[in-house]
């Protein structure tokens, strides 16, 4: 069967990147990083790095050819994490030489977007009471990590 694997343009350091990312994640590694072997409207042979990593399982690809499209927010990649520290952990990690930014999202310090969220928030915002769903969404909107202690009282109504 066919599958889709997100591929990522980096102006350079995509293998550093992708060791840093598999660094982070269970069940994840940097599986090959290959020079293109020809001339490209990158430049001369060799200076094309493509890279074929796994971050928890899933298969993506990279590579380092100078400069193109800046990553942006249009796409961004969601961890959900089974606790708080785990939230911090990989907000610390990934948010260090970066820029963080509001409900859960960062910039790491290759450009790339990421959402670092509990997954019981997510559980928590599809509750069929919505006007718990709304104090939930409303205490996460005012967070810039997201510490679940604050939705979970919202929820509760506290």
């Amino acid at each position: 069967m066919s599958r889709i694997i997100p591929s990522l343009w980096y102006s350079e350091k995509a293998a550093e990147a992708a060791a840093f990312y598999a660094s982070l994640l269970p069940n994840s590694r940097v599986d090959s990083v290959t020079a293109l072997p020809a001339e490209s409207p990158s430049g001369p042979p060799g200076s094309v790095r493509v890279v074929e990593f796994t971050l928890l399982g899933q298969p993506f690809m990279a590579m380092s050819a100078g400069p193109f499209e800046s990553f942006n927010h249009a796409i961004s990649f969601t961890i959900e994490c089974d606790d708080q520290a785990e939230v911090d952990r990989l907000w610390d990690a990934l948010s260090e030489g970066g820029k963080t930014e509001a409900c859960g999202w960062l910039k790491d310090r290759y450009g790339l977007s990421w959402q670092i969220v509990p997954r019981a928030l997510g559980e928590m915002m599809k509750d069929p009471d919505r006007i718990r769903a709304k104090r939930v969404a409303e205490a996460m909107l005012k967070m810039v990590k997201i510490d679940l202690a604050a939705p979970k009282r919202a929820y509760e109504g506290e």
